[in-house]
């Protein structure tokens, strides 16, 4: 039993080393709703504190007010930071109003929150870091949901360990079941959301439907599997980043692919549509990921669109995939451009 922590504690930080999620003087602003998660990955950042050379480690709460129990989930995280004398920021935010307000839904508009408040606290204490309590079985759960949307490859790249330098996911490769283990080990009095029970979300049905379903009935590796996809595919897609799209063995920027500005990114529309439809979707993918440094949202028939447009290149023609991003056909020239 007194093996369990550390042997955990050893694959969080095989994950920091492998994926360069923290450098030494690093300040790490930590995440924390008081799940078996966070309380995980806070305890042991703070365990691996010195040993990582890290210069401070924080803690950042934000109350949704969405539930009643939420109130004593704060005040939770507020006397662990309290024992372990790190600094806590917490806030309180009427998320139900925020997305009423804005049209959108309550986990959109959670999450939106969320970030935007980790951003501010980050810039407020100089963190460099901030992490997240992503794990295993998420990244598993978020492949599947991609797949059942018909989100493509890049969707199936999952979550990803580290985001843009700055968001980081130390406890990526270990299983829920550890996790909380290591919460009964070492008496953490997590606390559990039970909005996670809810199944009229799609995330928690797959969670609570089809992954016990499929590793009853086909795979009882599941999860393991996805994840081994996930990375296979986060390879292919990170060689892509760096710049190595290749066309019959040359860079796309021989395409006249242009980077005019942040926002505006030209592709010779005449050599582009002599590519194979498959090296056109590579390319277009690649092409608003480097425009939003994502792709959530955009799904196989957005790209069929696409091409489609760039195909019919008679006139001056646009398409928006979605309210965010604009495709024009002009002079000759296919426009991505941020709106």
């Amino acid at each position: 039993m007194a093996e369990r922590p550390i042997e955990i504690r050893e694959k969080i930080l095989n994950t920091i080393k492998k994926y360069n999620l923290i450098s030494p003087n690093d300040t790490v602003l930590v995440a924390v709703s008081g799940g078996p998660d966070s309380m995980c990955l806070i305890d042991n950042l703070l365990a691996l504190k010195d040993i990582l050379k890290i210069k401070e480690i924080a803690v950042v709460h934000l109350n949704h007010m969405i539930r009643q129990e939420a109130k004593s989930e704060t005040e939770y995280v507020q006397e662990y930071c309290k024992k372990n004398e790190i600094r806590c920021f917490v806030k309180y935010l009427d998320v139900v109003k925020i997305a009423e307000e804005e049209k959108i839904g309550t986990e959109e508009a959670g999450r939106k929150e969320r970030y935007k408040f980790f951003d501010q606290v980050a810039q407020e204490i100089n963190a460099n870091k901030i992490a997240i309590a992503h794990n295993l079985n998420d990244n598993a759960e978020t492949v599947l949901m991609h797949l059942l949307r018909g989100s493509g490859i890049t969707g199936l790249c999952g979550i990803k360990p580290d985001r843009e330098g700055k968001y980081i996911r130390p406890i990526i490769k270990c299983e829920r079941a550890e996790i909380e283990q290591y919460c009964k080990d070492q008496k953490l009095d997590e606390k559990y959301d039970k909005t996670n029970l809810d199944n009229k979300y799609t995330r928690n049905r797959i969670r609570n439907e089809l992954i016990p379903y499929i590793k009853k009935e086909f795979n009882p590796n599941i999860v393991e599997t996805l994840d081994r996809l996930s990375d296979l595919i986060t390879d292919e897609e990170q060689y892509m980043e760096k710049g190595h799209v290749c066309v019959n063995g040359k860079k796309i920027t021989t395409l006249g692919y242009k980077v005019d500005t942040n926002d505006k990114i030209t592709i010779d529309l005449k050599k582009f549509n002599l590519l194979d439809s498959i090296i056109k979707a590579r390319i277009i993918m690649y092409t608003i990921k480097k425009l939003f440094k994502t792709t959530k949202g955009i799904e196989k028939k957005h790209i069929e669109d696409i091409i489609k447009l760039c195909g019919n290149n008679i006139g001056n023609k646009y398409l928006t995939p979605n309210k965010n991003l604009k495709i024009s056909i002009q002079n000759r020239k296919v426009y991505f451009e941020k709106v």
